[in-house]
């Protein structure tokens, strides 16, 4: 069973991509499919997700996000920023409440940023020691510019 981190604990990943498992009672399902099969979907009853690659358009969901449960943010190398983008629309804009998720080529290092844009999930590259991934949630003790995840500190203004 694939592990991630989930609100800073590694746990089970209770989610399944549709290619994985069709009947799973929590699915996955691309933007695309989304697209065709939103209804035969929403009809189902099952907990629905939907995965997002960078250059997909996030209002394509804006009148969606309360209806999923799990947006999957697709990471593509290290160079690639657009999901901190996406997330940060997806909190912010459109006020998605449930799981956002970074998953694909994303490292340990980038935890703490992705925590501050408002993802709150993580399935790490295969083989990757999660526990040693949680200790990036600690590299900062203070971060100042305003986040999702409320973190930053407020500098005071200075007055001469």
């Amino acid at each position: 069973m694939r592990k991630i981190i989930k609100q800073r604990e590694v746990i089970a990943d209770p989610w399944r991509y549709a290619e994985e498992s069709a009947d799973a009672p929590a699915i996955i399902v691309s933007l695309t499919q989304w697209q065709a099969e939103r209804d035969g979907l929403l009809a189902s009853g099952r907990k629905l997700g939907v995965k997002i690659g960078p250059a997909d358009k996030v209002e394509a969901l804006a009148e969606d996000a309360g209806k999923l449960q799990l947006i999957a943010l697709e990471f593509t190398g290290l160079g690639e920023g657009r999901g901190y983008s996406q997330a940060h629309i997806l909190r912010r804009r459109y006020g998605f409440k449930g799981e956002l998720r970074a998953m694909g080529k994303i490292q340990r290092d980038q935890l703490f940023c992705m925590a501050r844009c408002g993802i709150d999930a993580y399935e790490m590259p295969e083989g990757t020691d999660l526990d040693v991934a949680l200790t990036a949630f600690g590299d900062y003790s203070v971060a100042y510019q305003p986040g999702i995840d409320a973190g930053g500190v407020q500098l005071q203004q200075r007055t001469h």
